[in-house]
């Protein structure tokens, strides 16, 4: 699809979904997956739908899930993006996609959606009405459902080391990077963030400070998360991260730029994923999924701020 020969028409819709899923009710070792039927479509296909002005696919993915089907979920994997030509317009849609898991609430018929149905994964492909939606489907059974996620979050923006006079240790987030810290806190939520570990650098703490408010817990400090404990000895900050990985729940990590590429080269190579390209540039969040204690995919996620308001 292109507006003259040889020049493409980029996206020009956003939008983002989730594959919405639950433990069975009748066996807890099988999963069952939620449709929507949409009524003005006559389809039945993932909750998704666009974003609002200055919304992230994140926030807005989670917040479609539950405008359309009443559930609140929980993110997980990313299961990527699918972009369509927009029928009868030269236009194309993206729609961003995520595993969710379903943890409150119940369907309620709305004007959007009259009927969901929970059903086996075994049923789901027959029941969706677009093959796009179907390889959506293949990609989140390519995986375990039922993951444990890590946020390993690159500290805020906080001004030039060369001009701050005081101790590197305690140099603060400037203007922008406590906005930053601000917008982290509902991406980080979506999620499911319980507990926080930090460098302990001011600017780490800084930036996950606003989350810690939101959660009402504390934020832990280790040193061994700055990058000259990294230098100094890699494995033991590498054996501290998978310790903290292990603790349960959705532990999220702050550390730096020194740190987290060359960390997340090792544990992909030592678990056996290729991570997907990233820029890493501050207050950006990698997504990591681990099954049975490995790491089975890493997403990368930018800072919530706008492109002009990025580092």
């Amino acid at each position: 699809m292109s507006s003259s020969p040889g020049k493409p028409v980029k996206a020009n819709i956003f939008a983002a979904g989730a594959v919405l899923w639950r433990k069975s009710p009748r066996n807890p070792d099988e999963i069952e997956i939620a449709l929507i039927h949409r009524p003005k479509y006559e389809d039945w296909s993932f909750p998704k739908g666009k974003l609002d002005p200055g919304e992230t696919a994140v926030v807005a993915a989670l917040r479609e899930v539950e405008e359309e089907t009443g559930i609140r979920g929980r993110l997980g994997r990313h299961l990527g993006a699918l972009t369509y030509p927009i029928p009868g317009h030269r236009r194309l849609k993206r729609v961003e996609y995520w595993a969710a898991e379903a943890r409150a609430g119940e369907f309620v018929s709305n004007s959007e959606v009259d009927e969901m149905r929970w059903l086996p994964v075994s049923e789901v492909a027959d029941q969706l009405s677009y093959p796009m939606d179907r390889k959506m489907l293949r990609r989140f059974t390519a995986q375990p459902p039922d993951t444990a996620t890590v946020l390993l979050v690159r500290h805020a923006k906080a001004g030039s080391r060369k001009r701050y006079k005081g101790d590197d240790t305690t140099r603060p987030l400037d203007a922008n990077g406590l906005l930053q810290a601000e917008t982290l806190v509902p991406q980080l939520e979506a999620f499911g963030a319980t507990d926080i570990t930090s460098a302990d650098r001011t600017r780490c703490t800084q930036t996950v400070e606003p989350l810690a408010r939101a959660l009402d817990t504390t934020v832990r400090l280790d040193p061994l998360l700055s990058e000259e404990s990294y230098t100094a000895d890699p494995v033991a900050t590498r054996t501290r991260v998978r310790k903290i990985a292990a603790l349960g729940g959705v532990q999220v990590i702050c550390s730096q730029g020194g740190v987290i590429p060359d960390l997340l080269d090792w544990w992909a190579e030592n678990d056996g994923i290729t991570l997907p390209p990233a820029r890493n540039r501050k207050a950006s969040t990698w997504v990591l999924s681990l099954s049975g204690g490995k790491l089975i995919a890493a997403d990368h996620i930018d800072s919530p701020l706008p492109p002009t308001r990025k580092d």
